[in-house]
């Protein structure tokens, strides 16, 4: 169950957000093996006067940005998994968005099972559960 939030420069764009958010989803489930149905994504606008990179705000590079952060479980994705999807989600958002610095980023943080989860469980025990289930029906 990946976690994203992505944050953008500029003014709230339901356009943009309608051609984004599909877009991070499926990349989500493809390169990293992910199902759809359990990604959640969230949006955030920044201004471009109060995104700042190396103390020049976007309005001063003249530029847009974006940072995509991602919660997933710990050990679910190899380190090439990983690679492909950063290539990919920046190839993807420099497009959507346009005129991107470089500086834009994304950023998978892998979670330990025991401390990440969704509907009150945590992955961990649904991990076990599956087990214990196999086991029963074996």
């Amino acid at each position: 169950m990946p976690g994203i939030l992505l944050k953008i420069s500029g003014e709230r764009n339901p356009e943009l957000a309608r051609r984004v958010v599909p877009e991070i989803t499926a990349l989500t489930s493809s390169l990293l093996d992910k199902r759809p149905e359990r990604t959640m994504v969230m949006l955030q606008w920044v201004p471009h006067e109060d995104w700042f990179i190396a103390g020049k705000s976007l309005v001063q590079h003249g530029k847009n940005s974006f940072r995509l952060e991602m919660t997933i479980t710990d050990e679910t994705n190899t380190k090439e998994q990983k690679a492909a999807f950063h290539k990919a989600a920046f190839a993807a958002l420099s497009q959507l968005i346009g005129n991107v610095h470089l500086h834009s980023n994304i950023h998978i943080i892998d979670c330990r099972a025991s401390a990440y989860g969704y509907g009150g469980e945590t992955q961990e025990f649904r991990h076990l559960q599956a087990k214990l289930t196999a086991a029963v029906a074996a």
